[in-house]
């Protein structure tokens, strides 16, 4: 019988180690009890795969691994059967291959005898080990049963722990822990867990919101993803006040209070790229509903030609936003990209001559070079006391977030007749009301005529996704009635890759109507929104509609999107 080779000196005659390393590393596994090839990687002196490689050459063992293309199951032999998911995670095993009763199996610790020994008996199979490393193992265990999802393990497991069926409204508002009770609940590991992975799903679906509402019975957890709210597996129900104060304390917001809304924000680094997050908390019926916003500075586009102008759009938009002075007002509904678009105009006028200041309610994203300020009405910084100390700052450009009152309104304008150029927002439903808008605030005709260069309207569609859409001949409706000229459009589908919706991103639709001097008349004559709108038509004008169906007929998005955000084309 030959004798064993030691691990320690086969590492010597590969030249992986000297013999003082060995000694040292000796003497350091003498003190702590562990394997003596652990103390070398702890050391610093070989690395997981020489130590796998050594000891297969010490136990006549093979070594394998992905890059030699050997860590790859066979999947014609039911592999995934004998030796089931749980198990081969639990222990760090990898069915490889079998041939009548034997089995090759890797496996991380071939000396662990006692799992080699269970493995029998689960497969009644002889089992030959194969070394590989930890890291590697893992690699393949995800390539060959699919990536192991944490987050539904996670939500899982939250109910495991429910010790007793208990309905949300059962609680009441009176069931409260002790604060500091509380505090700790909120920062057992679990939790702290749980609410990570929340957030980490929601970055990766490419979420914009997370909402966290009781309803009597349950949680509901949901997802706004592509301006869509989509439901997902909902925690424990009773994890409810835990999961709330976890997210309060990263918000640095109130614990004790649940009767009040409160506002607040944090931030997480994720990878190798920082994420804000705004957090706003309601008290409902059945207790408190968070919402996170989620503010990845990364997915920020702010090339105004992945923003989806048509092309005679972007060359209005462009040569308005390049003008010394007057005022370009955005509408559209919440959520509907205006901001990101007034981002996009800032960073392509942002050079080193331009004074830009911005006062927003919230400042969603920072953008440097520019000064922004974030409106605190408690203290008395309303949208119209911060415009009025801009204007002593010696502005170029200024950004107004909204336009809510006849105050900030006035400002504006004026503004932008004195030599700034002035960004806003308002709220209607299309470009032209948002000039009867301003009148019907108070602004006199006077002061648009020769203060505004622009009004636009914006939507955002979900954009189909390349891998699945599906090509379809439109009917003779579709075509007469909604105007669609080619023969073939796109409808959403579904794959693996959109997450079965079809859809993967979005992009903006829009309607711009400069104004002209054609326009300026109708202003001075107080005409109502129709009017603008049926000249502006006249002159080539693109609606939301057109817009929209341009899309659909280059494959960017559907029908369906299309009428889910605008109105049928008027006749």
């Amino acid at each position: 019988m030959s004798i064993r080779e030691k691990l320690g000196e086969i590492l010597i005659k590969e030249g992986l180690i000297a013999d003082s390393d060995l000694e040292q590393a000796m003497e350091h596994q003498k003190k702590s009890g562990g394997k003596l090839g652990d103390v070398l990687i702890a050391m610093g002196l070989i690395t997981e795969k020489e130590i796998a490689a050594a000891l297969g050459k010490q136990l006549g063992m093979p070594y394998l691994s992905i890059a030699s293309g050997g860590l790859k199951p066979a999947y014609d032999q039911g592999l995934e059967k004998l030796i089931v998911e749980e198990i081969a995670r639990k222990y760090l095993v990898l069915p490889i291959s079998r041939t009548f009763n034997s089995l090759s199996v890797a496996v991380v610790d071939p000396l662990d005898f006692i799992t080699i020994d269970n493995l029998k008996k689960i497969t009644n199979c002889d089992v030959n080990s194969i070394i590989t490393t930890k890291a590697e193992i893992i690699q393949a265990i995800d390539e060959f049963y699919g990536p192991r999802d944490v987050f539904k393990e996670a939500i899982e497991e939250s109910y495991d722990k429910e010790k007793k069926t208990i309905t949300i409204g059962e609680l009441g508002e009176e069931e409260v822990l002790s604060l500091d009770r509380l505090i700790a609940k909120a920062e057992e590991a679990p939790v702290v867990k749980l609410v990570d992975l929340i957030i980490k799903q929601a970055i990766e679906e490419g979420a914009s919101d997370i909402h966290i509402e009781p309803l009597e019975t349950k949680l509901r957890l949901r997802y706004r993803i592509d301006g869509v709210m989509q439901e997902k597996p909902p925690p424990a129900p009773h994890l409810k006040l835990a999961l709330v104060s976890r997210i309060k304390i990263l918000s640095k917001l109130d614990i004790a209070e649940k009767r009040l809304p409160q506002d607040g924000s944090f931030m997480m680094k994720l990878e190798d790229k920082m994420v804000d997050f705004r957090v706003s908390t309601i008290p409902t019926i059945y207790g408190e509903k968070v919402v996170i916003r989620i503010l990845d500075r990364t997915q920020l586009p702010l090339d105004l030609t992945q923003m989806g102008f048509e092309a005679n759009q972007i060359e209005i938009f462009r040569g308005i936003i390049h003008q010394p002075y007057g005022a370009v007002f955005l509408t559209g509904p919440t959520g509907s990209g205006k901001t990101t678009t007034l981002y996009a105009a800032l960073h392509e006028i942002n050079t080193p001559d331009q004074n830009i200041i911005t006062i927003e309610d919230p400042v969603e994203y920072r953008l440097e070079g520019i000064s922004q300020v974030q409106v605190k009405p408690q203290i008395g910084l309303t949208f119209a006391n911060a415009l009025r100390s801009f204007l002593r700052q010696d502005p170029d450009v200024i950004l107004v977030g909204e336009v809510r009152d006849l105050e900030t309104a006035e400002i504006c304008v004026r503004a932008a007749l004195t030599g700034h150029l002035v960004f806003s927002t308002l709220h209607t439903n299309d470009a032209s009301s948002a000039i009867t808008r301003l009148m019907d605030i108070g602004i006199e005709p006077y002061l648009l005529n020769p203060s505004v260069l622009l009004v636009a309207a914006q939507r955002l569609v979900r954009k189909l996704c390349p891998a699945c859409k599906e090509a379809y001949e439109p009917t003779k409706d579709v075509t007469k009635h909604l105007k669609v000229k080619k023969d073939l459009i796109f409808k959403a589908k579904g794959c693996e890759k959109c997450r079965w919706s079809g859809y993967v991103g979005r992009s903006a639709i829009y309607e711009l109507i400069p104004i002209d001097s054609d326009i300026r008349s109708l202003i001075t004559k107080r005409s109502s929104g129709q009017e603008i709108k049926a000249l502006a038509k006249e002159k080539g004008f693109c609606t939301l509609w057109d817009s929209g169906i341009s899309k659909v007929e280059e494959g960017i998005t559907s029908i369906e999107e299309i009428l889910r955000v605008t109105l049928i084309k008027e006749e």
